[in-house]
């Protein structure tokens, strides 16, 4: 009886979605987010009908994970008919020292499933607490004929990396490629068959494959590379990628997001990895945005699957011995991300279903021998940067040290225990991870279990028929 009642509310639900939802249409709106540490405003850019289908879902129109901080609503009827939760580039740069003496403007987008006629668009922000409150709401028309009609100009350039069915039913991942010449194509789609592959054969990729579509595009750059203002490199590439984002000289982001939205709409997309034309370590994820990876780097296929877990599963960084340029809150409460906890409340901790009954909380590691070797090791790997040295010696430097921790970490008894170990979220104290150690916390191979099932309940809201 009670599998009845779930399936006719589940018909009801769709039913009255599909109703005010045109699956075949995506539209995107695009605004600026302007403000400080202090305050925030939003106003319209463009509403715009995107070429392609939606590749969505439209099975599951509400977000029951909610992994970011935003939380975007249309509304209809006053009810929801769609949500999603993100993060944002504003979201980052509000944290930082530069937030509290300046105001500056980012350009962002939303995208949905097509309504039908006029709608409302509801935009919620996590307060002190991590409880969204409604930040901004605005009224729009899905019919206007003001909206713009966006065209696939880079239709012809699409390349499809893996095809495994119906966008609409599985994950699709888009790469774009930046800083690649006419003579450099080539070489980008050998670079993102060569990263696919790595991804979809690495777990929990490797179990799902058949739930993910792969395709990529590289617009053409005039100029080779990308910018890294650091080095005194500046360069217009397509997508406008460029190293030292907040100050920090790994951390990669394009600030131009209607340039990079226009030109991802010839292809069907869920999640999108820009990959850079360039050699130094570097790279950068946001929930719900994009993710980068330096292709040309010797730790690219690290980067690429790293920083794809924050993109898509919205996996918090577990690693806190290396500078960020984000400001820590003095305030401990529980993350929202699904890899790392407070510890506020141990008895109902977030993973305690891959926890064994022995298991104390938090959980004994080498702590302390650990962090001694990573102040000597970021020591020497801030010289490196700071001296110019060639990306060999980086890379030796980051084998080195990769080889020493996990030395550390195989000797421990908790080496493959899931609990609770402390230091996480860019801080050594009040915050834990799962595991002692991930692809989330070293630059090592493989997620560890708790962000290997975030990964896949994250891949299971896009799938609709999972396959075996």
């Amino acid at each position: 009886m009670n599998s009845i009642k779930l399936l006719v509310t589940t018909f009801l639900v769709v039913g009255f979605y599909s109703q005010l939802l045109l699956a075949e249409k995506t539209m995107r709106l695009d605004y600026f987010h302007t403000g400080s540490a202090d305050s925030e405003v939003f106003s319209i850019d463009q509403l715009i009908i995107e070429p392609l289908e939606w590749p969505g879902n439209i099975n599951q129109p509400e977000d029951k994970l909610l992994r970011g901080k935003y939380l975007f609503e249309i509304t209809q009827q006053e009810k929801i008919v769609y949500s999603r939760s993100f993060s944002s580039i504003y979201g980052e740069w509000e944290t930082t020292a530069e937030a509290s003496k300046m105001k500056r403007t980012f350009h962002e987008s939303v995208r949905f499933p097509k309504p039908k006629g006029k709608f409302a668009l509801n935009l919620k922000k996590r307060d002190e607490n991590n409880q969204f409150v409604l930040i901004w709401q605005t009224e729009l028309n899905a019919d206007d004929y003001m909206n713009h009609r966006e065209q696939a100009n880079y239709k012809q350039q699409v390349i499809a990396i893996e095809k495994n069915g119906d966008p609409a039913k599985k994950v699709d991942l888009l790469i774009l490629g930046d800083g690649y010449t006419v003579e450099e194509q080539p070489a980008f789609e050998k670079k993102a068959r060569e990263l696919s592959e790595y991804f979809l054969t690495s777990y929990p990729f490797s179990k799902r494959r058949k739930d993910i579509n792969v395709w990529a595009i590289a617009p053409n750059a005039i100029q080779s590379g990308v910018s890294r203002p650091s080095s005194g490199k500046y360069i217009d590439s397509p997508l406008g990628a460029t190293y030292d984002a907040f100050r920090s000289e790994r951390y990669v982001l394009t600030y131009d997001n209607k340039n990079w939205r226009q030109v991802a709409s010839s292809a069907p997309y869920d999640a999108v990895i820009i990959i850079t034309n360039s050699e130094t370590y570097g790279g950068g994820g946001i929930y719900g945005l994009y993710s980068t990876a330096a292709a040309n780097s010797d730790w690219a296929e690290y980067l690429f699957v790293h920083e794809f877990g924050h993109h898509f599963a919205g996996l918090a960084d577990e690693y806190y011995t290396s500078s960020v340029a984000y400001q820590a809150s003095s305030k401990i409460v529980e993350p929202y991300e699904p890899n790392v906890t407070a510890l506020l409340d141990p008895k109902n901790l977030k993973w305690k279903h891959l926890v064994s009954e022995n298991t104390p909380l938090p959980t004994e590691w080498p702590k302390d021998e650990f962090e001694q070797h990573s102040l000597k090791y970021q020591k020497v790997r801030a010289k490196l940067r700071a001296d110019n040295k060639p990306e060999s010696e980086m890379n030796q430097l980051f084998v080195k040290n990769q080889r020493i921790v996990e030395g550390i970490f195989s000797k421990h008894k908790n080496h493959q225990v899931v609990g609770a170990f402390e230091g996480a979220n860019y801080q050594s104290q009040g915050y834990y991870r799962s595991s002692m150690n991930c692809v989330m916390f070293t630059r090592t191979k493989d997620f560890c279990g708790v962000c290997a099932e975030a990964v896949e309940e994250m891949i299971d809201t896009y799938v609709v028929e999972v396959s075996d």
